[in-house]
């Protein structure tokens, strides 16, 4: 089995585990959207079941329709208010879990993982209790329901500040490793749900790979060494700390959103990208990006595979660029085949050969002109390659 975990949220997600990652290791659900891809899963595939609490981080702002899944659970009214989050109460916040897991093993009794009930990282300590008494109240339920299957502990930062230096990571730490061992947990799954991480920003490489690669290898220290750890979704990160060793699975997107959004907001439809394989990055589907990939094709050496590579891009994008299920598709076939690339190299070789991937990446798109303005700060094609290759050793 492969490393990578999906996140799976609907019935195309299922569609497109089915047809490039039926190897997953394990496939992560979420209990909101469970309806929309219970029956459509692979036959036989375990399943890491989330309860989709985080993001109890604005209710507010919330979609109607997640309101509605979160108002089955007891006692959610005292959860969302801040002041019960400073000084909650154990016996509401017992209650609140235990109805939140057991409609899990309802929904989904075959479920081999579970998340453990956990509010996302904010600025300060006014969380801290609650999260406290929401893994607490975890081991109780674990104890009494005699669940047998693994809990996995996320932690979910919300801004790049929480993370980025390392006098800002360590009450996270410390908060984090406390949880992990009043929860009873198995493993822990960690996700910096702002970072759009081919953005480009110069911020990146400074500070906020550091940041995150900070973040794992510091909470490792403090955690026993058969812990299971999660990274991700993101595009690339997840891929560079699994090379290094920080994790065990990176959790991967399907073809669309590289990047974890707390449930129960309203997304807006997507633009339509493409994979671009000799540069490791997509790019934002246009008129502006075909001609771009034209020239692209005309000016560079007819040998070696980046030119069959952008010439097969060139030859499909027409349809690529009206259809965003066959987009998307092409996306996650090109990720499939990045990963095994890495993959099949021994475990303590794998940072070095992402280095050297990325590094060929870079060194291509040094040679080429600048992507269309869609691209923001990533207009350089090589600059997506050139700051994973940074983080890789």
């Amino acid at each position: 089995m492969a490393d990578y975990i999906p996140f799976v949220y609907s019935e195309k997600d299922c569609q497109m585990v089915q047809k490039f990652y039926p190897d997953s290791a394990i496939l992560r659900l979420s209990l909101d959207t469970l309806s929309n891809t219970r029956d459509a899963l692979p036959r036989g595939a375990e399943v890491w079941l989330d309860p989709a609490i985080d993001g109890l981080d604005d209710f507010t702002n919330a979609a109607p329709r997640w309101q509605t899944f979160v108002k089955q659970f007891a006692e959610w009214e005292a959860i969302i208010d801040p002041d019960f989050q400073k000084t909650p109460e154990r016996d509401r916040v017992e209650r609140f879990v235990a109805a939140v897991l057991n409609a899990c093993l309802k929904n989904l009794s075959t479920a081999q993982w579970l998340s453990v009930p956990q509010l996302p990282v904010v600025a300060g300590a006014s969380r801290n209790k609650i999260n406290r008494q929401l893994a607490q109240g975890t081991r109780k339920w674990r104890q009494e329901s005699k669940f047998r299957g693994k809990m996995i502990l996320p932690v979910i930062f919300t801004h790049q500040e929480q993370v980025n230096l390392k006098t800002h990571r360590a009450p996270h730490l410390a908060l984090a490793s406390r949880c992990y061992g009043e929860a009873g947990a198995d493993g822990v799954w960690i996700v910096e749900s702002s970072l759009s991480d081919q953005d480009g920003a110069g911020t990146f490489e400074q500070r906020r790979f550091p940041g995150i690669l900070g973040f794992h290898e510091e909470l490792a220290e403090r955690l026993p060494r058969d812990t299971i750890t999660i990274a991700g979704p993101y595009w690339g990160m997840n891929l560079v700390l699994w090379a290094r060793g920080s994790v065990r699975y990176p959790a991967i997107n399907l073809g669309s959103a590289y990047q974890y959004h707390l449930p129960g907001g309203v997304l807006k439809r997507p633009k339509t990208r493409v994979a671009v394989p000799p540069l490791r990055r997509w790019v934002v589907a246009s008129p502006q990006f075909e001609i771009w990939l034209k020239r692209v094709v005309e000016q560079i050496p007819h040998e070696g595979i980046a030119y069959r590579e952008m010439a097969t891009l060139l030859g499909e994008y027409k349809r690529l660029s009206v259809d965003q299920d066959l987009a998307r598709a092409q996306i996650a076939r090109f990720y499939k085949g990045w990963f095994n690339k890495i993959e099949t190299m021994p475990p303590a070789g794998r940072a070095l050969a992402l280095y050297q991937d990325l590094s060929s990446a870079y060194v291509f798109g040094k040679s080429l002109p600048e992507l269309p303005r869609d691209e923001g700060t990533a207009r350089r094609p090589e600059r997506i390659a050139k700051q994973y290759m940074l983080s890789c050793l």
